[in-house]
């Protein structure tokens, strides 16, 4: 069964779709978004297995929460914040809270030549799956989306030193592992 909708009205019918939980809706929507959600997911999981169960999870989100989308605002933005979230549950819910030395991560800062300029995308997605979740975490929530080190420790629920010390200590692991593949 296909439907047609007229192109101005395409993205608010299919939103009204979901609403009502319309299974060809829910079904266009995650066909939609389905790839560039993966990439987001994948930059926060260990591995392919975990980033699609942070999508299904994350599309499960979505499509409970859908009524709450404000038309006017991107609705590729709002699914992202929700995946991002939903990585930042899932590894909550997968790590226990452990306390960086903070003094290991002063001494440890280079000038040398950038090893990621040196390597292709999904290089440094397979670099950046290699880090520790808390690594990870931060790492991405810093250099990719772009929070500062006060909003990941309120997400993470550390403190700011350790989120400036777990980036500095990623940057690191990352930089090695790419150097070593070069």
């Amino acid at each position: 069964m296909e439907i047609a909708l007229p192109l101005d009205q395409n993205e608010r019918g299919l939103i009204q779709a979901c609403a009502r939980r319309e299974r060809w809706a829910q079904k266009a929507l995650y066909e939609e978004f389905y790839s560039r959600m993966l990439g987001v997911c994948l930059r926060y999981a260990t591995d392919e297995e975990e980033a699609l169960d942070i999508l299904h999870e994350g599309f499960i989100k979505v499509f409970r929460h859908i009524a709450k989308y404000q038309p006017g605002t991107s609705l590729s933005a709002w699914i992202r914040r929700i995946m991002v979230n939903t990585a930042i549950d899932y590894y909550r819910k997968s790590i226990r809270r452990r306390t960086e030395d903070l003094e290991e991560a002063y001494g440890v800062s280079s000038n040398d030549a950038d090893a990621v300029s040196q390597c292709t995308e999904q290089e440094i997605l397979a670099a950046i799956q290699e880090l520790t979740p808390s690594y990870r975490a931060v790492f991405n929530l810093y250099v990719i989306e772009g929070y500062s080190h006060k909003e990941i420790a309120d997400l993470l629920d550390i403190t700011e030193s350790t989120s400036r010390s777990n980036l500095v200590k990623a940057r690191i692991k990352l930089k090695a592992i790419l150097s070593e593949r070069l």
